[in-house]
């Protein structure tokens, strides 16, 4: 089984070489990692999808797909005399039996250990690797969280800085305690919107934005992953609200001409038609 995966594997990457190569495809020659940034991110999320909707043919594909970025992105590299496709496999394959030693060493004290630890030691294991390949005072110097990527989406990357720092021990002892920051957040938020500070750059928008973020560590606490989770909300009150809207069409009046109660009576029965 391992030999024939490899086997596709390599013709995944012969048939990205012949794209690229003198007589090959006038596009993929043109490409760059910059070019191709938008590509990657459209397969990521269209991975996403397909797994949110459980279609395995479609994740299927999108994972083949993905990986196609993924070996395009090291053959731009490696004509360039870079690092080549085998040289991030080999990363990771490295980092993932370095960074399970319960797996793979059979250190003492490994027997029973949780996902939740399993978590824990990751983020901690991370948090020493950085710290090794810094250099002292310079600039270069990798801080705990220098590495969380600025392109990722907002709320991920929230969660993302709020387990790093976590993994260094910067993090509310318990559960209870981050919801009284998140009480705390909402009265601050409050506060700014009685006063009339609100919009853009003002302190409600401040405070607001510590409310999200305070959030996101209580999802952490959790072990919920929050862009996973306001998708499912994004999706549940979509259709809940189409459901509504086609209930009133279907009595010959406009969503928009109905009123606020009438629209809540509807929605509770929607509601209620789900649970």
């Amino acid at each position: 089984m391992t030999e024939r995966v490899g086997e596709k594997f390599e013709r995944l990457v012969e048939i990205m070489r012949a794209l690229r190569a003198p007589g090959g495809c006038p596009w993929d020659r043109e490409q760059t990692h910059a070019s191709l940034r938008p590509f990657v991110l459209e397969e990521t999320y269209e991975v996403l999808e397909a797994i949110d909707t459980g279609n395995m043919a479609e994740l299927r594909e999108e994972l083949g797909d993905y990986l196609y970025e993924a070996v395009f992105l090291a053959q731009i590299s490696e004509e360039a005399g870079g690092f080549t496709i085998g040289d991030a496999v080999e990363e990771a394959s490295s980092k993932l039996v370095r960074r399970h030693p319960h797996v793979f060493a059979k250190e003492t004290g490994d027997e029973g250990i949780t996902s939740g630890q399993v978590i824990e030691r990751w983020e901690t294991m991370k948090a020493r690797e950085r710290a090794a390949t810094g250099q002292p005072d310079t600039p270069a110097t990798k801080t705990t969280l220098s590495g969380v990527p600025k392109t990722l989406p907002s709320l991920l990357r929230a969660y993302e800085i709020s387990a790093r720092a976590a993994a260094v021990g910067f993090d509310w002892a318990t559960t209870g305690d981050v919801l009284d920051k998140i009480e705390e957040e909402v009265a601050e938020v409050r506060r700014e919107v009685e006063s009339g500070a609100t919009g853009h750059l003002s302190r409600a928008e401040e405070e607001m934005g510590d409310l999200l973020f305070a959030i996101t560590n209580l999802s952490r606490k959790l072990g919920i992953e929050p862009e996973a989770a306001l998708r499912r909300a994004n999706e549940k009150f979509t259709t809940r609200f189409d459901a509504m809207e086609r209930a009133f069409v279907a009595r010959g009046k406009l969503l928009s001409d109905a009123t606020l109660d009438e629209m809540e009576t509807e929605w509770q029965r929607v509601k209620a038609r789900d649970a």
